[in-house]
């Protein structure tokens, strides 16, 4: 991997105004990895100030000593342009709310700035080796990164712990959790996307301290969350979560699931069913995962035991609505509240092959969404792995993807044409009647056999030309072409779903 010609170009106009400069944090660790970083981070001994004379194109808006510098090129007009963040060397002092420093010293050492960060993989950094670096550098060597020689100052294992695949506290776990508890979930977090396991005392730490999540902006806590979704191994950091006493700060209802029993063909009770569900889910849309994490819910609320069984009649329209409270106390957005709400409040739909028409799909189609359809069959799929089941689509969910897709698309339908019933009234000046549906059904079966006829100016035409002809005989012709085509496209649709 390479560093980017723009950011060379960034640290060697800080060295020849006179300064240090490193690359620093997360595009280190990936670039250790091998993997393409997201973020460039440079560090400084340079103060805002002498950072803004260096890029007098930049923006300092805070007491952080962040500098944002613009990569725009010469000529480009676009608003939003990506940034370089450039900060100057700083220690922070005092974090009485558990979420800011109360006070932050700008330094001139480059440890003191390493020191301060979260974890060993995050706090290394590279810079070139004309750097005076060595009387701090406990371990480093050199790495030829594209034509530049870069020195890699690693000064609490992070190389090593990388190698290992540990995420390990800067220093005493408990004094960095003090000072931002977020970092509690960002530990978890990193282990979800990285596939590293937490080391012992850190994870200790977490434990020790979990009751100080509560400190944290909810906006923080979903972002957090959300990667741990969105990443490979989102069942094992829900767990992490679970484990480190944490989830029962951020999603108590889902930790009241591991009280209740379950029956019938349950084997885990509602919170095991329910990790289990996020773990096998097919879907990697993390609002479809979170579905399927918190699809009961509300079974703990709802469960009554009847004739000696635990039942939990309704629990799907209960848990949808606590859904809506859990997402909106988080800060989610309306449009994923409401997605997630929808895919809850259906996952128990009832199907049969031989009980359920066209007309029952499509009003499903209605309830759900189109968009949702796919989805709400990956949540079914979940909650059958979840519970132990060990046949994830059966026959009737294969069944219901068939009649989805051949109701939904309305393969061979007048809804095809340009032109509608009102077009044909409108043009020809009669009224409603059964000639109406004559002429579409000759229209359709001619675009059927040449779709580059269906516009607006042939269709028009012809309708004047058929409302003079025998329409009886005419129509009865466009039926056979229309059946012959429905046929055809309904055994296709049926050979990709393995169904009869």
């Amino acid at each position: 991997m390479e560093i980017p010609i723009y950011i060379q170009n960034i640290i060697k106009k800080l060295e020849k105004a006179g300064f240090e400069a490193f690359i620093v944090g997360g595009c280190v660790r990936d670039l250790l990895m091998g993997c393409d970083p997201k973020d460039w981070d440079i560090t400084t001994n340079a103060r805002p100030e002498q950072i803004l004379k260096v890029f007098p194109e930049g923006k300092y808006e805070n007491k952080f000593g962040t500098v944002l510098v613009p990569l725009r090129q010469e000529g480009d007009e676009k608003e939003n342009v990506e940034v370089v963040e450039i900060t100057t060397y700083r220690s922070e002092h005092g974090y009485s709310d558990r979420r800011h420093p109360d006070e932050v010293i700008f330094e001139d050492n480059l440890e003191k700035d390493l020191s301060r960060r979260d974890f060993t993989i995050n706090a290394m950094a590279a810079g070139h080796i004309t750097h005076n670096i060595e009387h701090i550098t406990k371990e480093s060597k050199q790495n030829l990164l594209g034509d530049t020689c870069y020195v890699l100052v690693d000064l609490f294992g992070g190389e090593k712990d990388l190698q290992k695949r540990i995420i390990r506290a800067v220093g005493e776990p408990i004094d960095r959790f003090k000072e931002d508890a977020l970092r509690m979930m960002r530990a978890i977090r990193f282990s979800s996307q990285l596939g590293f396991s937490i080391e012992p005392k850190t994870e200790r730490g977490i434990i020790n301290l979990a009751g100080s999540i509560k400190f944290i902006a909810n906006e923080r806590i979903r972002d957090e969350l959300v990667k741990i979704l969105k990443s490979d191994r989102a069942y094992e950091g829900i767990m992490y979560l679970h484990n480190t006493k944490l989830l029962q700060y951020i999603l108590p209802e889902l930790e009241r699931g591991a009280e209740q029993k379950q029956a019938r063909h349950h084997i885990y009770n509602v919170f095991e069913h329910s990790v289990l569900s996020l773990k096998y889910c097919p879907n990697k849309d993390w609002r479809v995962r979170f579905a399927a994490l918190l699809h009961d819910v509300a079974k703990p609320q709802t469960a009554k035991i009847i004739d000696g069984i635990t039942t939990f009649y309704n629990h799907e329209y209960l848990g949808a609505k606590m859904v809506l409270k859990i997402m909106q106390r988080l800060h989610f957005s309306n449009q994923d509240a409401e997605k997630i709400s929808v895919l809850i409040r259906n996952h128990m739909f009832y199907y049969n092959v031989d009980e359920v028409t066209a007309s029952s799909v499509r009003r499903l189609i209605v309830k759900v969404g189109k968009e949702n359809l796919q989805d709400l069959i990956d949540l079914r799929v979940a909650d059958r792995l979840g519970s132990g089941v060990p046949k994830a689509k059966p026959y009737k969910l294969r069944h219901l993807e068939y009649m989805m897709e051949k109701v939904q698309n309305d393969p061979v339908s007048v809804k095809m044409l340009k032109v509608n019933g009102e077009d044909i009234m409108k043009t020809l000046k009669i009224a409603p009647g059964p000639k109406i549906g004559a002429i579409l059904d000759v229209l359709l079966s001619e675009v059927i056999e040449d779709p580059e006829l269906n516009n607006k100016k042939y269709l028009n035409q012809r309708m004047k030309e058929l409302s003079e002809l025998n329409l009886t005989e005419l129509r009865a012709k466009a039926k056979n072409v229309i059946e012959e085509k429905r046929e055809a496209e309904d055994k296709k649709i049926k050979e990709e779903y393995w169904v009869k």
